[in-house]
């Protein structure tokens, strides 16, 4: 499993919303980059960035913030990002500057090839992002509904070589109301590709899911609102995740 920790960029700050609302913004640093070097400091091998001024206004808006995040933390944490990623300069662009993984979702649901050509051109550092609100997709930074399964919108892309789906709940995120186990798991069992859980992780008891044996299908969870409030304790999900894996896994590129 990995602990993905977040960090949601609003005018240039690191910030967490409440159900995906835009005005219902805490800051919780001016500095993402510094905030990005405690996380490194911490010993979290990935971060999850999220340019939410670009998923409304399609394009990259925050681009000062992170490429100042991966001057920070370059060669010390991978970077995967998401944000107004809508075409394949844009997505070339950033992995050429150093993100790891770039994360798609609006994109997805409107241009399901250019999803595929980007896999084609960049193998293993596209994901797909699949935003829901009762189980039905979201786009455009989850301001537009759709009448699309997550399912179905996964299932397009079963042959198309994603590396993985950010499946988020829109109906927990930011309000520490713990995982839903229950739907991200039922997607990860309806496709091959490896799922990732967000929204809602609010304590210790939702790492302690995710390392159940029926959540091992499952890459890992991301984890925004309870790191920045104090209710999730880094060393201690780190370490109970380090011990979960044994000694020969904790060597891995991923570990």
């Amino acid at each position: 499993m990995i602990l993905f920790p977040a960090i949601d960029l609003k005018d240039g700050h690191c910030v967490r919303l409440k159900l995906g609302a835009m005005d219902s913004a805490t800051v919780y640093n001016d500095d993402p980059a510094a905030q990005a070097t405690s996380f490194a400091d911490l010993g979290f091998p990935w971060l999850h960035v999220v340019d939410l001024n670009g998923a409304f206004a399609g394009r990259s808006v925050n681009g000062a913030a992170v490429e100042a995040i991966l001057a920070a933390v370059g060669g010390r944490m991978r970077v995967q990002l998401g944000g107004g990623l809508r075409d394949l300069a844009g997505i070339a662009a950033w992995l050429d500057r150093g993100v790891t993984r770039v994360i798609l979702g609006t994109v997805a649901v409107r241009d399901p090839e250019l999803v595929r050509e980007a896999c084609r051109r960049h193998p293993g550092r596209i994901v797909v992002g699949i935003d829901a609100r009762g189980g039905r997709v979201a786009v455009e930074g989850w301001a537009e509904g759709s009448e699309l399964s997550a399912i179905d919108l996964a299932r397009k892309f079963e042959d198309a070589g994603v590396a993985a789906i950010v499946y988020t709940d829109i109906d927990r995120d930011g309000i520490l109301e713990g995982l839903n186990l229950p739907a991200t798991l039922e997607l990860a069992r309806a496709v091959s590709i490896p799922v990732i859980a967000s929204g809602g992780l609010a304590a210790m008891a939702d790492v302690e899911a995710m390392l159940a044996p029926d959540a091992a299908i499952l890459e890992g969870a991301i984890t925004g609102r309870a790191l920045y409030d104090g209710r999730l304790d880094p060393r201690a999900a780190l370490a109970r995740i380090a011990a979960a894996r044994g000694p020969a896994a904790r060597s891995t590129p991923d570990a």
